[in-house]
């Protein structure tokens, strides 16, 4: 077989692994009622299918880059693909809730392994002037995976069942490593000793988990609560134990020279914002046209796919060129293009066309390939190449500390806004019934007791469902005073009970348009917070990479 071959299936390899690893971390939203449904779950345990695999991805990816460094790359990758392939199996079998989630983080475990090492196994393959090219398809690969999630996992929960969403990983883990054996030579750090950093590795894992997790359930138990600034501050604590353990240690897992890289830092910061700004986009749009534009699930997924397609496009695109101009102005543009995208999303109504919805994540789409290949480009070509491997375990570390720490930002933000915007509607709803002259005081008060009720758009369910509670019950009760009434009198009060019925149905439609019109302002002022979240990282993507015009 002829190198250039050699070097494409090899290639095709890594790239398969690498999909399913973070193809896994979105597939799984649209099938999560199903899965309630077939176990008996809440809806709190069964989101712990999503929670376990990213929780333990974050956890361990910069241990699994430094192991890879150490023991060869190609047994941990190897290691990995059929840890996922068995966990992907076996969670398909789950007789249960609770060991559907336990291969779950098994899966998150072993996606945490795969992902690090994709990157200096893929470098290893071809000279370093075509780096720029292989990150490009790397994102783009990356863009295709975690937008395309969605869309795939309803399909097969649709068309098969939610099993399948683990099957299918299965034959590709089974191709991925028969390619590796044969294929793929083995390729370490030469400068990284045998010797494991036990207290590095213990002092990151721990504040990995602290911080994740605490991002995690932060929505649930309260930012000012005492178990989450506990987790919050103790990883905190963590990770400066972790940097006093790799300034003392004699074989450090991170090189703390490597600090003193600016590009690798800048770097590592932007993917961190970029994480955060990532799951902004997918998890509040994914809301907004579930709950507010009335679309199914898997017709909001197959829509958020047109993310991957304007990602796939600005990678290829940009990879090359980065490699030759340098990474500055395309990190730059395209985190302009994202924070552009969240604020044109903010502007999306109830009434919105498809098109709309298309255009503003096309933009973001192109934004999100703009990025991320310029930037996990740069963190490659600016740190030494034997240490490139650590570079890509601390970089996507920080990606999914940022997607965590998004979703909990996004959660707090748009129940805080969601919260305020449904009350300012509530008190209009109450004056406006209250200068009503056509109803009944009786049925006026009534009402009034509906609507001083929580909005149920507050937890960021449709505003619809306040017009139907309040609706409830009136028409019965008007039927049982009637049957009291002497018969000639049932005509004329059946008369005024329809007339009456006919202004509520009226008011509350009014009053469903202003919750509907709430609710969407919230949204809006979501996405527009985003928007500035985004464009705080473009700062670092101007120093992500060393200043130049194009390389010789």
């Amino acid at each position: 077989m002829n190198l250039a071959l050699r070097r494409t299936v090899s290639f095709t390899a890594i790239i398969l692994g690498f999909f399913m690893a973070l193809l896994d971390t979105t597939i799984v939203n649209v099938a999560l009622p199903e899965m309630a449904r077939h176990f008996g779950g809440s809806v709190g345990q069964i989101s712990w299918v999503v929670n376990g695999y990213n929780l333990a991805f974050a956890v361990f990816i910069m241990t699994a880059a430094r192991l890879a460094d150490q023991f060869g790359r190609k047994k941990i990758f190897l290691a990995g693909v059929l840890l996922f392939t068995l966990a992907s199996l076996f969670a398909g079998l789950a007789p249960n809730a609770g060991t559907l989630i336990a291969m779950r983080v098994v899966q998150g475990l072993a996606g945490a392994i795969i992902v690090p090492v994709t990157v200096p196994m893929a470098t290893n393959l071809f000279p370093k002037e075509m780096h720029g090219t292989i990150i490009g398809i790397w994102g783009a690969i990356s863009g295709l995976a975690a937008a395309s999630g969605p869309a795939l996992g309803g399909v097969l929960t649709e068309k098969l069942n939610w099993q399948w969403i683990f099957y299918v990983n299965v034959p590709l883990g089974i191709i991925c490593m028969l390619l590796t054996l044969v294929f793929i030579k083995e390729s370490y750090d030469p400068t990284s000793g045998r010797r494991i950093d036990y207290a590095g590795t213990l002092a990151i894992t721990a504040a990995m988990f602290s911080l994740t997790y605490g991002l995690i359930q932060a929505n649930e138990y309260g930012w000012d609560s005492l178990q989450i600034m506990l987790l919050l501050g103790g990883g905190g604590l963590l990770l400066a134990l972790f940097f006093i353990a790799e300034w003392k240690g004699k074989e450090p897992m991170l090189p703390l020279g490597m600090l003193k890289i600016r590009a690798f830092n800048g770097a590592a910061i932007t993917m961190f914002i970029v994480g955060a700004g990532l799951m902004v986009i997918f998890f509040l749009t994914s809301f907004f046209l579930t709950r507010m534009m009335d679309m199914s699930e898997l017709r909001a997924g197959l829509l958020l796919s047109v993310v991957a397609l304007g990602s796939m496009l600005s990678s290829a695109v940009v990879g090359p060129l980065s490699n030759r101009f340098g990474s500055r102005l395309f990190a730059v543009a395209g985190l302009a293009m994202m924070g552009a995208a969240a604020y044109w999303l903010g502007s999306l109504e109830a009434r919105s066309t498809v098109m709309d919805v298309v255009a503003r994540l096309a933009l973001a789409g192109f934004g999100m390939g703009m990025t991320i290949v310029p930037v996990m480009a740069s963190s490659v070509r600016n740190v030494p190449e034997e240490k490139v491997g650590i570079s890509s375990g601390v970089v996507n570390m920080t990606k999914a500390l940022g997607s965590a720490l998004g979703v909990a930002l996004i959660v707090t933000m748009l129940q805080s806004n969601m919260t305020q915007e449904l009350e300012e509607a509530r008190l209009l709803a109450a004056d406006t019934l209250r200068a009503n002259t056509v109803l009944d005081d009786a049925l006026k008060e009534q009402l009034s007791e509906k609507l001083a009720a929580p909005a149920p758009a507050a937890n960021m369910a449709s505003p619809k469902l306040s017009a139907e509670t309040a609706l409830a019950g009136i028409e019965e009760q008007g039927a049982r005073a009637a049957a009291e009434l002497p018969p000639e009198q049932r005509e004329v009060f059946a008369k005024h009970l329809d007339g009456q019925m006919q202004e509520v149905k009226r008011l509350l439609g009014q009053v469903e348009d202003d919750y509907r019109a709430a609710a969407t302002r919230a949204f809006s002022r979501t996405f527009v917070i985003s928007c500035w979240l985004l464009l705080l990282g473009i700062p670092f993507a101007w120093i992500s990479d060393k200043r130049r015009t194009r390389s010789r």
